[in-house]
Protein backbone atom coordinates (compact mmCIF):
# COMPACT_ATOMS: atom_id res chain seq x y z
CA UNK A 1 0.00 0.00 0.00
CA UNK A 2 1.52 3.13 -1.19
CA UNK A 3 0.99 6.06 1.49
CA UNK A 4 -2.01 8.05 -0.40
CA UNK A 5 -4.83 10.36 0.97
CA UNK A 6 -7.21 7.85 -0.08
CA UNK A 7 -5.38 5.28 2.23
CA UNK A 8 -4.86 7.03 5.37
CA UNK A 9 -7.98 5.87 6.75
CA UNK A 10 -6.02 2.44 6.17
CA UNK A 11 -2.99 3.41 8.16
CA UNK A 12 -2.40 2.82 12.20
CA UNK A 13 -2.24 5.45 13.85
CA UNK A 14 -0.41 4.20 16.64
CA UNK A 15 2.67 3.83 14.94
CA UNK A 16 2.55 7.48 12.79
CA UNK A 17 0.64 10.69 13.21
CA UNK A 18 -1.93 11.33 10.63
CA UNK A 19 -3.41 13.87 9.02
CA UNK A 20 -6.90 15.21 9.73
CA UNK A 21 -8.84 15.03 6.47
CA UNK A 22 -10.01 18.98 7.55
CA UNK A 23 -6.13 19.50 6.78
CA UNK A 24 -6.99 18.91 2.84
CA UNK A 25 -9.49 22.06 2.48
CA UNK A 26 -6.57 24.37 3.82
CA UNK A 27 -5.82 26.94 1.45
CA UNK A 28 -2.76 27.85 -0.10
CA UNK A 29 -0.58 30.57 2.12
CA UNK A 30 2.93 29.36 1.01
CA UNK A 31 4.47 29.01 -2.42
CA UNK A 32 7.74 27.52 -2.14
CA UNK A 33 10.59 27.12 -4.29
CA UNK A 34 12.51 24.40 -3.54
CA UNK A 35 11.63 20.42 -3.19
CA UNK A 36 14.50 19.18 -1.33
CA UNK A 37 14.51 16.99 1.70
CA UNK A 38 15.67 20.32 4.25
CA UNK A 39 12.30 22.64 2.99
CA UNK A 40 10.45 18.98 3.89
CA UNK A 41 12.31 18.55 7.15
CA UNK A 42 12.38 22.24 8.80
CA UNK A 43 10.40 25.00 7.47
CA UNK A 44 7.15 22.43 6.21
CA UNK A 45 7.25 20.81 9.09
CA UNK A 46 6.47 23.53 11.39
CA UNK A 47 3.79 24.82 8.91
CA UNK A 48 2.21 20.88 9.44
CA UNK A 49 2.98 21.06 13.04
CA UNK A 50 0.93 24.37 12.88
CA UNK A 51 -1.65 23.03 11.24
CA UNK A 52 -2.33 19.90 13.44
CA UNK A 53 -3.05 22.36 16.14
CA UNK A 54 -5.22 24.77 14.31
CA UNK A 55 -2.45 27.22 13.97
CA UNK A 56 -1.45 28.93 10.25
CA UNK A 57 -3.85 26.99 8.87
CA UNK A 58 -2.37 26.94 5.03
CA UNK A 59 -0.39 24.64 2.94
CA UNK A 60 2.48 25.09 0.41
CA UNK A 61 2.23 25.00 -3.13
CA UNK A 62 5.46 24.11 -4.18
CA UNK A 63 7.33 24.94 -7.43
CA UNK A 64 10.30 22.58 -8.80
CA UNK A 65 12.56 24.00 -10.83
CA UNK A 66 14.53 21.72 -11.50
CA UNK A 67 13.99 19.59 -14.46
CA UNK A 68 12.47 16.29 -14.20
CA UNK A 69 9.16 14.96 -13.02
CA UNK A 70 6.82 15.72 -10.17
CA UNK A 71 5.23 12.11 -10.56
CA UNK A 72 6.45 11.00 -6.53
CA UNK A 73 5.02 13.82 -5.10
CA UNK A 74 1.72 13.22 -7.21
CA UNK A 75 1.32 9.93 -6.70
CA UNK A 76 1.20 10.56 -2.75
CA UNK A 77 -0.94 13.30 -3.21
CA UNK A 78 2.54 15.42 -1.68
CA UNK A 79 2.30 13.44 1.46
CA UNK A 80 5.48 12.25 2.85
CA UNK A 81 6.66 10.38 5.92
CA UNK A 82 9.39 12.32 8.30
CA UNK A 83 10.74 10.00 10.62
CA UNK A 84 12.21 11.72 13.73
CA UNK A 85 15.06 10.04 15.30
CA UNK A 86 17.45 11.29 17.85
CA UNK A 87 18.38 12.61 21.51
CA UNK A 88 16.65 15.63 22.46
CA UNK A 89 17.02 17.35 26.52
CA UNK A 90 18.32 13.82 27.19
CA UNK A 91 15.75 11.74 26.22
CA UNK A 92 15.52 9.53 22.92
CA UNK A 93 12.98 10.93 20.44
CA UNK A 94 11.62 8.60 18.22
CA UNK A 95 8.44 9.93 16.26
CA UNK A 96 7.16 9.39 12.92
CA UNK A 97 4.93 12.20 11.16
CA UNK A 98 2.66 12.02 7.65
CA UNK A 99 3.12 15.36 6.68
CA UNK A 100 0.09 17.10 4.89
CA UNK A 101 1.64 20.32 4.65
CA UNK A 102 2.40 20.28 0.75
CA UNK A 103 -1.11 20.90 -1.29
CA UNK A 104 0.84 20.14 -4.42
CA UNK A 105 4.03 20.64 -6.41
CA UNK A 106 4.60 22.61 -9.89
CA UNK A 107 6.68 21.95 -12.44
CA UNK A 108 7.97 25.59 -13.61
CA UNK A 109 9.03 24.19 -16.90
CA UNK A 110 6.06 22.76 -17.76
CA UNK A 111 3.54 24.24 -15.82
CA UNK A 112 4.54 28.26 -15.03
CA UNK A 113 0.88 29.95 -15.93
CA UNK A 114 -0.32 27.66 -12.97
CA UNK A 115 2.36 29.54 -10.83
CA UNK A 116 1.47 33.36 -11.72
CA UNK A 117 -2.11 32.23 -11.30
CA UNK A 118 -1.52 31.53 -7.38
CA UNK A 119 0.48 34.91 -7.14
CA UNK A 120 -2.28 36.51 -8.00
CA UNK A 121 -4.34 34.62 -4.99
CA UNK A 122 -6.05 36.37 -2.01
CA UNK A 123 -4.55 33.96 0.35
CA UNK A 124 -0.59 33.71 -0.63
CA UNK A 125 1.20 35.20 2.23
CA UNK A 126 4.73 33.90 2.47
CA UNK A 127 7.40 32.88 0.12
CA UNK A 128 10.05 30.42 0.89
CA UNK A 129 12.77 29.41 -0.54
CA UNK A 130 16.04 26.76 -0.73
CA UNK A 131 17.80 27.03 -4.33
CA UNK A 132 21.27 26.14 -2.81
CA UNK A 133 23.85 28.44 -2.25
CA UNK A 134 23.97 29.14 -5.99
CA UNK A 135 20.99 30.36 -6.72
CA UNK A 136 20.50 33.42 -5.46
CA UNK A 137 22.25 35.31 -8.17
CA UNK A 138 22.22 38.03 -10.68
CA UNK A 139 21.37 37.03 -14.62
CA UNK A 140 19.76 39.59 -16.44
CA UNK A 141 17.01 38.13 -18.25
CA UNK A 142 13.84 38.93 -18.85
CA UNK A 143 10.52 37.66 -16.84
CA UNK A 144 8.24 37.10 -19.77
CA UNK A 145 9.93 33.82 -20.11
CA UNK A 146 7.62 30.94 -19.49
CA UNK A 147 9.44 30.38 -17.32
CA UNK A 148 12.31 32.47 -16.46
CA UNK A 149 15.65 30.49 -15.73
CA UNK A 150 17.12 32.04 -12.15
CA UNK A 151 15.32 31.84 -8.93
CA UNK A 152 15.29 35.80 -8.75
CA UNK A 153 13.77 36.18 -11.83
CA UNK A 154 10.74 33.91 -10.95
CA UNK A 155 10.41 35.66 -7.74
CA UNK A 156 10.50 39.18 -9.78
CA UNK A 157 8.02 37.53 -12.07
CA UNK A 158 5.40 36.35 -9.40
CA UNK A 159 5.49 39.46 -7.37
CA UNK A 160 4.75 41.94 -10.97
CA UNK A 161 1.87 39.44 -11.48
CA UNK A 162 0.58 40.08 -7.61
CA UNK A 163 0.89 43.97 -8.47
CA UNK A 164 -1.13 43.87 -11.34
CA UNK A 165 -3.94 41.54 -9.82
CA UNK A 166 -4.25 43.83 -6.83
CA UNK A 167 -3.73 47.52 -8.18
CA UNK A 168 -0.42 47.71 -6.30
CA UNK A 169 -2.30 47.63 -2.78
CA UNK A 170 -0.23 47.76 -0.06
CA UNK A 171 -1.61 44.87 2.05
CA UNK A 172 -1.25 42.74 -1.01
CA UNK A 173 2.61 42.55 -0.16
CA UNK A 174 4.45 39.37 0.68
CA UNK A 175 7.07 37.97 3.02
CA UNK A 176 10.43 36.58 1.29
CA UNK A 177 11.92 34.13 3.12
CA UNK A 178 15.20 32.98 1.85
CA UNK A 179 17.00 29.59 3.54
CA UNK A 180 20.18 29.78 1.34
CA UNK A 181 23.10 29.26 3.33
CA UNK A 182 24.84 32.41 2.75
CA UNK A 183 25.21 35.47 4.90
CA UNK A 184 22.21 38.17 4.50
CA UNK A 185 20.53 35.96 2.18
CA UNK A 186 17.20 37.81 2.19
CA UNK A 187 18.87 41.28 1.54
CA UNK A 188 20.60 40.00 -1.18
CA UNK A 189 17.52 38.61 -2.86
CA UNK A 190 16.09 41.94 -2.66
CA UNK A 191 18.73 43.68 -3.80
CA UNK A 192 18.89 41.11 -7.00
CA UNK A 193 15.16 41.28 -7.41
CA UNK A 194 15.42 45.42 -7.80
CA UNK A 195 18.18 45.00 -10.13
CA UNK A 196 16.37 42.81 -12.52
CA UNK A 197 12.93 45.03 -12.03
CA UNK A 198 15.46 47.81 -13.57
CA UNK A 199 17.00 45.78 -15.87
CA UNK A 200 13.07 44.43 -17.34
CA UNK A 201 12.30 48.24 -17.55
CA UNK A 202 9.56 47.60 -15.19
CA UNK A 203 7.44 50.88 -13.88
CA UNK A 204 8.30 52.80 -10.56
CA UNK A 205 5.69 52.36 -9.22
CA UNK A 206 6.16 48.41 -9.02
CA UNK A 207 9.61 49.31 -7.61
CA UNK A 208 8.22 51.34 -4.95
CA UNK A 209 5.87 48.67 -4.39
CA UNK A 210 8.70 45.96 -3.92
CA UNK A 211 10.51 47.94 -1.37
CA UNK A 212 7.53 49.30 0.54
CA UNK A 213 4.97 46.37 0.68
CA UNK A 214 7.42 43.22 0.68
CA UNK A 215 9.14 42.34 3.67
CA UNK A 216 12.12 40.07 2.56
CA UNK A 217 14.04 38.30 5.90
CA UNK A 218 17.54 36.99 6.24
CA UNK A 219 16.70 33.81 7.93
CA UNK A 220 18.75 30.71 9.07
CA UNK A 221 17.64 26.92 9.09
CA UNK A 222 19.53 24.53 10.76
CA UNK A 223 18.61 20.60 11.06
CA UNK A 224 20.17 17.59 9.68
CA UNK A 225 17.82 16.01 6.96
CA UNK A 226 19.90 13.22 4.92
CA UNK A 227 16.37 11.88 3.67
CA UNK A 228 15.57 8.53 2.67
CA UNK A 229 17.77 6.26 5.04
CA UNK A 230 19.30 3.19 3.11
CA UNK A 231 17.52 0.05 2.20
CA UNK A 232 17.46 -1.99 4.73
CA UNK A 233 16.53 0.85 7.42
CA UNK A 234 13.73 2.05 4.29
CA UNK A 235 11.99 -1.44 4.47
CA UNK A 236 12.46 -1.62 8.18
CA UNK A 237 10.28 1.22 9.00
CA UNK A 238 7.93 0.95 5.96
CA UNK A 239 7.09 -2.34 7.57
CA UNK A 240 6.83 -0.61 10.92
CA UNK A 241 4.82 2.07 9.38
CA UNK A 242 2.32 -0.11 7.44
CA UNK A 243 2.88 1.35 3.90
CA UNK A 244 4.83 2.33 1.08
CA UNK A 245 6.56 6.08 0.58
CA UNK A 246 8.70 7.14 -1.62
CA UNK A 247 9.64 10.23 0.15
CA UNK A 248 9.60 9.05 3.75
CA UNK A 249 12.82 10.61 4.99
CA UNK A 250 14.98 10.81 7.97
CA UNK A 251 15.39 13.95 10.52
CA UNK A 252 17.06 15.01 13.93
CA UNK A 253 15.06 15.77 16.52
CA UNK A 254 17.12 19.22 17.11
CA UNK A 255 15.49 21.86 14.89
CA UNK A 256 16.11 25.98 14.63
CA UNK A 257 14.64 28.18 11.57
CA UNK A 258 15.76 31.83 12.79
CA UNK A 259 14.03 34.56 10.76
CA UNK A 260 14.95 38.28 10.76
CA UNK A 261 11.74 40.32 10.96
CA UNK A 262 9.59 42.64 13.01
CA UNK A 263 6.37 42.20 14.33
CA UNK A 264 4.48 42.32 11.22
CA UNK A 265 6.17 39.25 10.28
CA UNK A 266 5.45 37.38 13.59
CA UNK A 267 1.83 38.52 13.06
CA UNK A 268 1.97 36.30 9.76
CA UNK A 269 4.26 33.59 10.90
CA UNK A 270 2.04 32.73 13.55
CA UNK A 271 3.16 29.12 13.26
CA UNK A 272 6.34 30.14 15.82
CA UNK A 273 3.89 29.96 18.32
CA UNK A 274 3.80 26.12 18.23
CA UNK A 275 7.63 25.49 18.44
CA UNK A 276 10.25 27.35 19.88
CA UNK A 277 12.32 26.01 16.89
CA UNK A 278 11.29 29.09 15.27
CA UNK A 279 12.62 31.90 16.33
CA UNK A 280 11.60 35.54 15.34
CA UNK A 281 14.02 38.39 15.97
CA UNK A 282 15.74 41.43 14.95
CA UNK A 283 19.47 40.30 14.84
CA UNK A 284 20.01 36.24 14.26
CA UNK A 285 23.52 37.20 13.39
CA UNK A 286 24.97 34.99 16.34
CA UNK A 287 22.66 32.16 15.71
CA UNK A 288 24.16 32.22 12.21
CA UNK A 289 27.38 32.29 13.59
CA UNK A 290 27.15 29.29 15.78
CA UNK A 291 25.93 27.35 13.31
CA UNK A 292 28.03 28.23 10.33
CA UNK A 293 31.20 28.22 12.12
CA UNK A 294 30.61 25.62 14.64
CA UNK A 295 28.25 23.03 12.58
CA UNK A 296 28.67 23.86 9.27
CA UNK A 297 32.38 24.52 9.56
CA UNK A 298 33.17 21.22 11.36
CA UNK A 299 31.67 19.50 8.67
CA UNK A 300 32.89 21.14 6.14
CA UNK A 301 36.88 20.90 7.28
CA UNK A 302 36.23 17.19 8.45
CA UNK A 303 34.49 16.21 5.54
CA UNK A 304 37.46 15.69 3.06
CA UNK A 305 39.67 14.04 6.10
CA UNK A 306 37.11 11.45 6.93
CA UNK A 307 35.62 10.20 3.61
CA UNK A 308 39.32 10.02 2.74
CA UNK A 309 40.16 7.86 5.73
CA UNK A 310 37.69 5.53 4.94
CA UNK A 311 34.87 6.84 6.88
CA UNK A 312 31.34 6.77 4.93
CA UNK A 313 28.87 8.62 7.88
CA UNK A 314 29.42 11.00 10.61
CA UNK A 315 28.30 8.83 12.94
CA UNK A 316 31.06 6.55 12.17
CA UNK A 317 33.32 9.37 12.75
CA UNK A 318 32.36 9.59 16.34
CA UNK A 319 33.04 6.48 17.01
CA UNK A 320 36.29 6.76 15.88
CA UNK A 321 38.65 7.93 18.52
CA UNK A 322 41.55 9.83 15.69
CA UNK A 323 38.59 11.60 14.30
CA UNK A 324 36.16 12.22 17.22
CA UNK A 325 39.37 13.68 19.26
CA UNK A 326 40.08 15.47 15.45
CA UNK A 327 36.17 17.19 15.11
CA UNK A 328 36.78 18.30 19.48
CA UNK A 329 39.70 20.09 19.75
CA UNK A 330 38.76 21.51 16.09
CA UNK A 331 35.57 23.78 17.55
CA UNK A 332 37.25 23.89 21.11
CA UNK A 333 40.83 25.11 20.44
CA UNK A 334 40.42 26.89 16.95
CA UNK A 335 37.03 27.41 15.54
CA UNK A 336 35.11 28.56 18.35
CA UNK A 337 37.90 31.32 19.56
CA UNK A 338 38.06 32.47 15.94
CA UNK A 339 34.39 33.32 15.32
CA UNK A 340 33.82 36.70 13.49
CA UNK A 341 31.62 37.91 16.32
CA UNK A 342 30.84 38.65 19.72
CA UNK A 343 30.11 35.14 21.40
CA UNK A 344 31.13 33.78 24.50
CA UNK A 345 33.04 30.95 25.55
CA UNK A 346 30.08 29.59 27.63
CA UNK A 347 27.88 30.18 23.86
CA UNK A 348 30.30 28.50 21.77
CA UNK A 349 30.92 25.62 24.47
CA UNK A 350 27.44 24.91 25.08
CA UNK A 351 26.56 24.78 21.03
CA UNK A 352 29.80 22.72 20.58
CA UNK A 353 28.50 19.70 23.01
CA UNK A 354 24.56 20.24 21.06
CA UNK A 355 26.86 19.70 17.26
CA UNK A 356 28.99 16.59 19.18
CA UNK A 357 25.93 14.87 20.05
CA UNK A 358 23.87 15.74 16.70
CA UNK A 359 26.93 14.23 15.03
CA UNK A 360 26.75 11.09 16.86
CA UNK A 361 22.91 10.18 16.48
CA UNK A 362 22.95 6.26 15.46
CA UNK A 363 19.89 6.84 13.55
CA UNK A 364 21.16 9.38 10.71
CA UNK A 365 22.99 7.96 7.77
CA UNK A 366 24.56 11.54 7.18
CA UNK A 367 27.21 10.71 4.35
CA UNK A 368 30.41 12.61 4.35
CA UNK A 369 30.18 12.23 0.42
CA UNK A 370 26.94 14.29 0.18
CA UNK A 371 28.55 17.39 2.60
CA UNK A 372 31.25 17.82 -0.13
CA UNK A 373 28.66 18.82 -2.35
CA UNK A 374 29.96 22.70 -3.72
CA UNK A 375 33.20 21.84 -1.24
CA UNK A 376 35.00 25.15 -2.22
CA UNK A 377 31.96 27.17 -2.28
CA UNK A 378 31.57 25.86 1.80
CA UNK A 379 35.53 26.60 2.36
CA UNK A 380 35.24 30.32 1.38
CA UNK A 381 31.95 30.70 3.19
CA UNK A 382 32.40 28.87 6.24
CA UNK A 383 36.10 28.47 6.98
CA UNK A 384 37.85 31.36 5.27
CA UNK A 385 36.32 33.93 7.81
CA UNK A 386 37.74 31.74 10.12
CA UNK A 387 40.97 31.23 9.19
CA UNK A 388 41.22 35.06 9.15
CA UNK A 389 40.30 35.94 12.22
CA UNK A 390 42.17 33.31 13.99
CA UNK A 391 45.41 34.65 12.40
CA UNK A 392 44.29 38.44 13.50
CA UNK A 393 43.84 36.98 17.07
CA UNK A 394 46.36 34.56 17.50
CA UNK A 395 49.08 35.30 13.76
CA UNK A 396 49.31 31.18 14.64
CA UNK A 397 48.49 28.50 12.51
CA UNK A 398 45.87 26.65 13.32
CA UNK A 399 46.89 23.37 12.74
CA UNK A 400 43.37 21.54 12.60
CA UNK A 401 41.85 23.62 10.29
CA UNK A 402 45.50 23.70 8.11
CA UNK A 403 44.24 19.68 8.10
CA UNK A 404 41.20 20.52 6.73
CA UNK A 405 42.45 22.47 3.91
CA UNK A 406 44.96 19.75 3.19
CA UNK A 407 42.63 17.13 3.03
CA UNK A 408 40.27 19.57 0.68
CA UNK A 409 43.10 19.53 -1.61
CA UNK A 410 43.93 16.08 -1.85
CA UNK A 411 40.12 15.66 -2.29
CA UNK A 412 39.92 17.76 -4.88
CA UNK A 413 42.79 16.74 -6.67
CA UNK A 414 41.13 15.92 -10.39
CA UNK A 415 42.57 12.63 -11.28
CA UNK A 416 40.56 12.34 -14.78
CA UNK A 417 37.82 13.46 -16.18
CA UNK A 418 34.75 11.90 -18.26
CA UNK A 419 33.07 14.56 -20.50
CA UNK A 420 31.58 17.41 -17.79
CA UNK A 421 31.99 15.12 -14.94
CA UNK A 422 35.21 15.30 -12.83
CA UNK A 423 36.27 12.52 -10.60
CA UNK A 424 39.22 12.11 -7.91
CA UNK A 425 41.23 9.12 -6.60
CA UNK A 426 42.44 7.88 -3.36
CA UNK A 427 43.96 4.66 -2.65
CA UNK A 428 42.02 3.00 -5.11
CA UNK A 429 38.82 4.89 -4.25
CA UNK A 430 37.60 6.45 -7.17
CA UNK A 431 34.57 9.29 -6.69
CA UNK A 432 32.80 12.36 -8.33
CA UNK A 433 33.58 15.85 -7.12
CA UNK A 434 30.54 17.61 -7.39
CA UNK A 435 31.87 21.24 -7.52
CA UNK A 436 31.86 24.15 -9.53
CA UNK A 437 35.16 24.38 -9.46
CA UNK A 438 35.72 20.94 -10.27
CA UNK A 439 37.53 21.96 -14.03
CA UNK A 440 40.05 24.88 -12.04
CA UNK A 441 41.67 22.22 -9.73
CA UNK A 442 41.67 19.66 -13.08
CA UNK A 443 43.56 22.88 -14.71
CA UNK A 444 45.70 23.50 -11.58
CA UNK A 445 47.21 19.55 -11.58
CA UNK A 446 47.59 19.73 -15.21
CA UNK A 447 49.96 22.23 -15.01
CA UNK A 448 51.82 21.44 -11.98
CA UNK A 449 51.90 18.51 -9.73
CA UNK A 450 54.62 19.69 -7.52
CA UNK A 451 53.49 23.30 -7.25
CA UNK A 452 49.43 22.20 -6.96
CA UNK A 453 49.28 23.19 -3.29
CA UNK A 454 51.50 26.28 -3.61
CA UNK A 455 49.49 27.98 -6.77
CA UNK A 456 45.99 27.18 -5.45
CA UNK A 457 46.69 28.73 -1.71
CA UNK A 458 48.73 31.32 -3.55
CA UNK A 459 45.62 32.28 -6.21
CA UNK A 460 44.45 35.41 -5.06
CA UNK A 461 41.91 36.00 -7.83
CA UNK A 462 40.32 32.29 -6.46
CA UNK A 463 40.17 33.05 -2.53
CA UNK A 464 39.49 36.86 -3.00
CA UNK A 465 42.52 37.27 -0.40
CA UNK A 466 46.46 36.67 -0.13
CA UNK A 467 46.73 33.79 1.93
CA UNK A 468 50.21 33.52 1.34
CA UNK A 469 50.27 36.17 3.75
CA UNK A 470 49.57 34.00 6.47
CA UNK A 471 52.56 32.64 8.45
CA UNK A 472 53.24 29.63 8.29
CA UNK A 473 50.07 28.51 6.58
CA UNK A 474 50.76 27.19 3.27
CA UNK A 475 53.99 25.47 4.49
CA UNK A 476 51.71 23.65 7.29
CA UNK A 477 49.19 22.88 4.48
CA UNK A 478 51.83 21.18 2.05
CA UNK A 479 53.50 19.19 4.89
CA UNK A 480 49.89 17.56 5.74
CA UNK A 481 48.99 17.61 1.45
CA UNK A 482 52.38 15.63 1.28
CA UNK A 483 51.67 13.01 4.24
CA UNK A 484 48.23 12.58 3.49
CA UNK A 485 48.75 11.82 -0.18
CA UNK A 486 51.36 8.95 1.29
CA UNK A 487 48.46 7.05 2.99
CA UNK A 488 49.34 8.25 6.55
CA UNK A 489 46.09 10.42 7.77
CA UNK A 490 46.37 8.10 10.85
CA UNK A 491 50.20 9.57 11.28
CA UNK A 492 49.04 12.94 10.55
CA UNK A 493 46.20 12.65 12.97
CA UNK A 494 48.18 11.60 15.54
CA UNK A 495 51.02 13.85 15.55
CA UNK A 496 47.74 16.59 16.26
CA UNK A 497 46.69 15.18 19.00
CA UNK A 498 50.75 14.78 20.65
CA UNK A 499 50.98 18.66 19.45
CA UNK A 500 47.87 19.78 21.39
CA UNK A 501 48.99 17.89 24.44
CA UNK A 502 52.76 18.85 24.32
CA UNK A 503 51.59 22.35 23.93
CA UNK A 504 49.01 22.23 27.17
Amino acid sequence: MILSQENLNLINPKNVIVPQESTFELPEKVLQFGTGVLLRGLPDYFIDKANRHGIFNGRIAVVKSTSGSTNEFDSQNSLYTLCVRGIENGQSVSENIISSAISRVISAEENWEEILTIAKSKELKLIVSNTTEVGITLLNESIALNPPNSFPAKVLAVLYERFKAFNGSKESGLIIIATELIPDNGIKLASIVLQLAQFNQLEPGFIAWIASSNTFCNSLVDRIVPGKPDAATLANLQGELGYTDNLLSMTEPYRLWAIEGDEKVANVLDFAKIDSGVVIAKDIEIYRELKVRLLNGTHTLTSGLAFLSGIDTVKKAMTNEQLKTYIEDLMAIEIGPAIPYEVTEDQTTAFANTVKDRFANPSIEHLWINITFQYTMKMKIRILPLLLNYYKLFNSVPEHIALGFAAYLVFMKVDHREGSKFYGSYQGLEYLITDDNAKYFYDQISTSHTNYVTNVLNDVNFWDTDLSLLTGFTKSVKEKYNKIISGEISQVLTELNISKINAV
